[in-house]
């Protein structure tokens, strides 16, 4: 290899030759020689805070927003009042849309704590015990994009670090040849990379999205085998490109992104050993595969399942489909959506409760189960204004998600809608309230998570949350 002697060309060889290979295995040398600068502030020293109950999180995401009152939230009143319309939001404002829409589906109380859920729930019906489910969700806005933002990264515009950057930002990794921030998403949901990034945090910190209508662990991830090369060979070049940017960083201490990329690369060549298996799915037993069911979401929330056996701190799952960026949003034929999208949904997520109990990884992880929103109790019509097809309408001011293992209390029901399920009334659980909670499960105090950026310090609850203690086991 020929390298150019001109100083300005030199570096941007080393430039080019740093970003261009794969994972380096430099950064804790050059850490260790005082080469590249400390990106940890001070406080983070303490984290965990306290002790932890959860040491990972697994959320699953229902992308449009499921119908809290045909699912977790049985509303009968609903069929007293069908076809009128409400006269007004919590807003003061006139809602859209036609009158009450009582849901098609029967509600029953399951497990010995009694959690009530729709039948388009058989397999969850099952762990009951196991959800604490949430009736009291509000967030600030009705709109996908904003309140998509909202739920994961506390803010309605995109300028802010997402939870799962956060997280690994706070407690770091407990496997360093995988990320510890992970997206399985089969397509690319709507707002997309950003709902994963790290923005002024740390590159290292953000999510690595993986595209799961793709199974083959070589589409999977790209680049994950070098076509010619054996691994020695790649521990070679490794060696060689090692020391190239160790002159590099020497001239630049304090360089963020030169760090980042670093990282990056150190880590892309760890992924070479242990990925291939850690994201192939093919490796487990057929029963185990048709446990979870063979769609998208379901082999995505196996993998999630390997993962966090081999210590992935964050792994989000996204339900998209190919037909649509978000499959919940049904403002058309609500009731046939939810059947389909329920029965799909319900067995993934029962089969991931159910095999992570049966391996002891459910108690110290904690699973998260919802959308953006919810969707509003009255229906909303087409212009042939055809009831058969109704759907339901975006709903913000009151909403259901639940939450599993990890420290919470299991068959547990945890707050309430009015009568008709339009707004939250009893103890109320903001987004900004659930990842306070969510932080704390995992030993963190988040007004103490911060990071200072552009002369202040953030974080994820910005000025807001309270954590949901009532919901702690």
């Amino acid at each position: 290899m020929d390298i150019p002697q001109s100083p300005r060309t030199r570096r941007e060889f080393l430039h080019q030759a740093g970003a261009g290979f794969g994972m380096l295995g430099l950064a804790g040398t050059l850490q260790a020689a005082g080469l590249l600068g400390n990106q940890t502030p001070a406080n983070l020293a303490s984290i965990p805070h306290f002790p932890p109950k959860a040491k990972r999180v697994i959320f699953l995401f229902m992308n449009g927003a499921p119908s809290h009152v045909d699912t977790f939230d049985p509303k009968p009143a609903l069929r007293k009042y069908a076809g009128q319309k409400p006269s007004k939001d919590d807003k003061g404002r006139k809602p859209r849309g036609a009158g009450f829409m009582p849901s098609p589906f029967k509600f029953k109380a399951h497990g010995q704590g009694g959690v009530v859920m729709s039948e388009l729930f058989p397999n969850l019906a099952k762990c009951a015990d196991d959800l604490c489910v949430l009736r009291s969700m509000h967030t600030d806005v009705p709109n996908h994009e904003p309140g998509l933002l909202m739920m994961n990264s506390g803010n309605q515009q995109p300028i802010r670090p997402s939870l799962g950057s956060w997280l690994s930002y706070g407690l770091g990794n407990e496997n360093k040849n995988l990320p510890s921030f992970v997206v399985l998403c089969p397509g690319r949901p709507v707002v997309g990379p950003q709902l994963w990034s790290s923005a002024f945090l740390p590159g290292e910190h953000q999510g690595m999205s993986l595209d799961t209508n793709e199974l083959a662990v070589d589409r999977l991830v790209a680049n994950i085998r070098h076509p010619r090369l054996t691994r020695a060979q790649l521990g070679d070049q490794v060696e060689l490109i090692n020391s190239l940017n160790r002159l590099h960083a020497a001239q630049r201490p304090q360089d963020a992104a030169l760090d980042a990329q670093i990282r990056a690369m150190e880590l892309a060549f760890a992924m070479q050993s242990e990925a291939t298996e850690a994201f192939d799915v093919h490796r487990e037993p057929e029963p185990i595969r048709e446990m979870y069911g063979k769609s998208p979401f379901g082999q995505s929330c196996l993998m999630a399942r390997r993962l966090a056996e081999r210590g992935v701190r964050f792994i989000q799952v996204y339900y998209v489909t190919k037909k649509g960026k978000q499959p919940w949003d049904t403002h058309s034929n609500n009731n046939k959506s939810h059947e389909r999208l329920c029965a799909d949904s319900d067995q993934a997520t029962a089969a991931l409760l159910t095999d992570l109990k049966t391996r002891g990884l459910l108690e110290d992880t904690l699973v998260v189960w919802g959308g953006e929103f919810g969707r509003t109790p009255y229906a909303q019509l087409d212009k042939k204004k055809d009831m058969t097809k109704a759907g339901r309408d975006h709903h913000h001011t009151g909403f259901s998600m639940f939450l599993a293992g990890g420290g919470v209390k299991g068959g547990y029901t945890h707050g309430a809608t009015d009568e008709l399920g339009m707004n939250a009334i009893d103890k109320r659980v903001h987004v900004h309230d659930l990842h306070a909670t969510l932080l704390h499960l995992l030993g963190i105090d988040h007004e103490r998570l911060t990071y200072r950026y552009s002369g202040r310090d953030f974080r994820l609850t910005d000025v807001h949350g309270h954590v949901a203690h009532d919901i702690i086991a």
